[in-house]
Parts: structure tokens; sequence; C-alpha cells
């Protein structure tokens, strides 16, 4: 699969292109809406993610250039730091197929999450975690409160890989919950929803 990136914090972008070609894509990638309209008019992509605060043309109006002079099919992912109901509508009206909102930090206490390292921090000290355990962990932390299927997840974590089991989904979920201890008592749970999905939820303290 050809994908096509815009993203203007180079070391955000270069750590998606890392982890997409990582799944055997092609990926392609740029810091500018313009830049990436002119190559998106040369070359044909599968799918494009893209940012909304650019420089010089934002990631709407990249969309909007997109469904009019590109394909009106093609999959747009957009992933923003923006998070109103607003903007996502706005998106999604517009032909965007997914959103997904991207933190500004990357502290969640007592959690950090390094993106440089892939390693997650609980109270400072390393969490012992595999390559997918933590990409896991990262999709589940970056869609807090959000509902997201198993496929959401498959596909986040080992791509588009059709034949991977259910239960190897399910027993990743139970591996990361178990070494990040993530329950009410600990400030966070994982809410498993009966043949769909996972949600990871921010618990409030009692006052």
């Amino acid at each position: 699969m050809r994908i096509a990136i815009l993203e203007d914090d180079p070391d955000q972008l270069a750590l998606l292109k890392r982890w997409i070609a990582d799944d055997g894509h092609d990926v392609h990638g740029w810091l500018s809406g313009r830049e990436t309209m002119k190559q998106a008019g040369r070359e044909s992509f599968d799918l494009f993610m893209l940012d909304w605060q650019v420089p010089d043309v934002s990631g709407a109006e990249v969309l909007t250039w997109i469904r009019a002079n590109v394909s009106k099919t093609v999959p747009v992912l957009f992933v923003t730091v923006r998070d109103s109901e607003q903007d996502i509508v706005f998106a999604l009206e517009r032909g965007a197929d997914d959103y997904m909102v991207k933190p500004v930090r990357r502290h969640f206490p007592p959690f950090d999450i390094d993106l440089q390292r892939s390693e997650i921090r609980k109270n400072g000290a390393a969490i012992e975690l595999t390559p997918k355990e933590f990409e896991l962990t990262v999709a589940l932390f970056r869609n807090m409160g959000r509902l997201l299927s198993r496929g959401h997840l498959q596909e986040a974590v080992w791509g588009r890989t059709g034949d991977l089991a259910t239960r190897t989904v399910d027993t990743h979920v139970s591996q990361v919950r178990k070494k990040l201890d993530l329950r009410p008592e600990s400030g966070y749970r994982i809410v498993p929803i009966y043949n769909y999905g996972y949600r990871l939820e921010k618990i409030s303290p009692l006052a």
C-alpha cells in the first residue's frame, strides 16, 4: 500500500514513516500542504493521512482539493490535535473517512509516553513491553475515551493482516492491562465491549 502523510512536525513525521514502513508499506511524507498537493497530483496513493494545522495550506484545504482533483473514494484519515466536535463533523462532512485526535501532551499521570525510544514509563520507571504492546498502548492512550473496534486496533498495530486471529488482539490488550496495571484504583481502566472492541477510560478520583 502506498501511503501519503502530511505532518508539519519533522520528528512526528519521521516516526510515522518508520512505523508504517516497518509494516511493509510504501510511505511518503511532506511538511506542508502545498507540497502534499503537488505530489498527490503527480503520484497515486492508496491512503492519505493529514494533519490539520500545517504551513501554507491547511489539512482541511488539502482534503477538499483531494476530493475535487484526485479521488472521491481514496481513504483520507485526519490525525490532528484539533478535537472539537465541530472540527470532527467538518472534516467528515467534507469527505474524511476517519478522524484521530493526537494528544498535545505525552504525559498521562503517572504514565509518560516516549515515542522516540518506544518506551512507556510509570512514575519514572520504564515498563517492559513488546513492540506490539507498545503500539497498542499508544493507540489506546491517543484515543482516550473512544471506543475502538478490534479491527481498528488490528490495523493500527499489525496493519491490514486479514488472517490475524481476534484472540491475538485480546491477548495483547490483556497483557497491556496487566503490565500497566490499568485498574480503576490506578486511575485508568480498559473497558471491553462484547463482540466489538475496547475503550480506555480515565477514572476521576472520588471526592
